[in-house]
């Protein structure tokens, strides 16, 4: 059990929400269908349908478990001021001449192919706390990154 709570967005709850109700209310009822019927197919230690089915029903199970977990521990981040930059905001940034907008989010809801980073991520932690018009450095594989600060939303 940790003591710190998980950072989400208000957004990020529901789509957590939303993916524990398909979980419970779909998912999980087909897995157990699809076990009851590969159970009937006869001898078990043979029957690649039944083991798979079996992965997979542990498998959303777990799942659900997990999500329990983030859902009881999860902090809801509402507000945050415009003057710095904080979980939740919309960061625009120019990575060497070229402009990029970001939202800055708890880790659960990170998404780098829609531009969403965790604020633990390296760039998050560089940006966190950092106003309109400083600079962030980041180190990467390729070399040190410098990100300029335009606004925050």
């Amino acid at each position: 059990m940790t003591l710190q709570k998980i950072l989400v967005t208000r957004e990020g709850l529901t789509e957590l929400k939303k993916e524990l109700d398909e979980l419970e209310q779909v998912k999980r009822p087909e897995a157990v269908i699809r076990l009851a019927n590969a159970r009937g197919q006869g001898d078990l230690t043979e029957n690649s349908e039944y083991t798979a089915a079996k992965q997979d029903l542990a498998f959303i199970d777990g799942r659900i478990a997990e999500l329990e977990q983030v859902l009881h521990e999860a902090k809801v981040v509402s507000t945050h001021s415009k003057k710095k930059v904080d979980v939740g905001c919309k960061v625009t940034l120019t990575i060497k001449g070229k402009k990029e907008v970001f939202t800055i989010v708890g880790e659960w809801e990170a998404d780098p192919s829609q531009k969403k980073i965790s604020h633990s991520s390296p760039l998050g932690k560089a940006l966190l706390g950092k106003k309109s018009g400083d600079t962030a450095e980041v180190e990467a594989p390729a070399g040190k990154i410098l990100y300029k600060i335009l606004h925050i939303d």
